[in-house]
């Protein structure tokens, strides 16, 4: 089984997200964060299941949808390594990715 890590940046994109849903709705930031980190915590046993972005398919990211959100990662020996969480309706920096571990 596989080491879950979330890096700090990444942790600080899901909480700048839940900050700004909750200004309107706050169950919903909490449902979101909640959801966020049951489909994330799965990548433990099944490390591949997310898809490759397809922006950056060469690259050895993989993500998961859970709307309105991506959630990057990468798996390296028996690690899987969160590195970004972004609202889905915006661009991929791809410098940012690379440069969050």
């Amino acid at each position: 089984m596989a080491r879950l890590i979330w890096t700090e940046p990444a942790l600080t994109d899901l909480e700048v997200i839940a900050e700004y849903i909750a200004l309107d709705n706050p169950d919903a930031a909490k449902t979101l964060v909640r959801k966020v980190f049951d489909t994330v915590d799965r990548l433990v046993h099944f490390p591949d299941s997310g898809s490759k972005p397809p922006e950056i398919k060469r690259l050895p990211y993989r993500q998961v949808i859970v709307s309105p959100c991506r959630i990057f990662y990468r798996a390296a020996a028996d690690n899987i390594y969160i590195v970004l969480v972004m609202r889905g309706e915006q661009d991929l920096n791809i410098a940012e990715l690379t440069t969050r571990e």
